[in-house]
């Protein structure tokens, strides 16, 4: 099994319309080519599910608000429900204008124990490359740190283009981004009432991993790009209220400093329920 995400890169996002995704995806094509699991799939796109985990008092989620540079997330990343498809421990690490990864392939039927803090054993991996097991021993260490738990099921459906016969340069475009609580440890691919932070809109993420290409520099000014902040853990989080999330008697959440990473983050008003 060949893993081709890329482990460092540079990462900059935008939120555009439908009608202007449509545009971006004809202006890309000149230039790379739909990754191997949008092939064939309706729209160019897939599933994306992702479980994301944090402490009591929701550390990952307020590095995130108070944009500290040096951040990680937690999360276990997964394509579908089947049980003979792996699940993915992740570490996503900022590190000033950079995006470090580590990340391992494990057997889904796993995470339930992996999450109630037994060790990680080598069993546990679907391969037994050295690198796979350091991300695994470096994922659970970071959750005993944290005492981290399950806090919410995010999903999305995915359209991304990557370099020819290399994963250096990559666009994906994010759609309907949904997000919902959930405390237990399992991989599901069902919501029940989720909310979504960035409706109508559609997240472009441009990555590379070297310079910046000339021809993505062509690509914001031709569709007058404007960066701005899309945290699909943290948005997510906002929208629903950390009070659904975390101890009451560890929320430290003010009104004030919710409504503004809302207009922080160009949350629409008549979305900002359950807060």
């Amino acid at each position: 099994m060949e893993d081709k995400v890329q482990l460092q890169r540079f990462e900059l996002k935008y939120r555009v319309d439908e009608p202007t995704a449509q545009a971006i995806r004809e202006f890309v094509s000149g230039y790379l080519e739909p990754d191997e699991y949008s092939l064939g799939k309706p729209n160019l796109s897939y599933r994306i599910h992702s479980l994301y985990l944090d402490s009591d008092d929701l550390r990952c989620f307020w590095d995130v608000f108070n944009s500290n540079k040096n951040r990680f997330k937690l999360r276990i990343r997964y394509y579908d429900d089947r049980p003979d498809t792996p699940a993915f421990c992740e570490i996503k690490r900022r590190v000033n204008e950079a995006i470090l990864k580590q990340r391992c392939a494990i057997r889904k039927e796993v995470v339930p124990q992996l999450l109630s803090g037994q060790l990680p054993d080598p069993s546990f991996l679907l391969s037994q490359k050295p690198q796979q097991l350091e991300a695994l021993q470096e994922f659970c260490r970071r959750i005993s740190d944290l005492n981290a738990k399950p806090r919410t099921h995010v999903s999305y459906l995915r359209e991304a283009w990557v370099s020819p016969g290399s994963n250096a340069v990559r666009i994906c475009m994010d759609r309907q981004v949904c997000s919902e609580p959930q405390s237990e440890p399992e991989l599901k691919t069902e919501m029940e009432n989720p909310v979504m932070p960035f409706e109508p809109e559609v997240i472009l993420e441009l990555k590379f991993t070297g310079r910046f290409p000339n021809w993505m520099g062509e690509l914001v000014r031709t569709f007058n790009l404007r960066q701005v902040s899309s945290a699909k853990y943290a948005d997510g989080v906002a929208l629903l209220g950390e009070r659904r999330l975390a101890p009451e008697s560890l929320t430290l959440m003010r009104e004030d400093l919710l409504e503004r990473l809302l207009q922080r983050h160009q949350v629409p008003a008549a979305l900002r329920k359950g807060t």
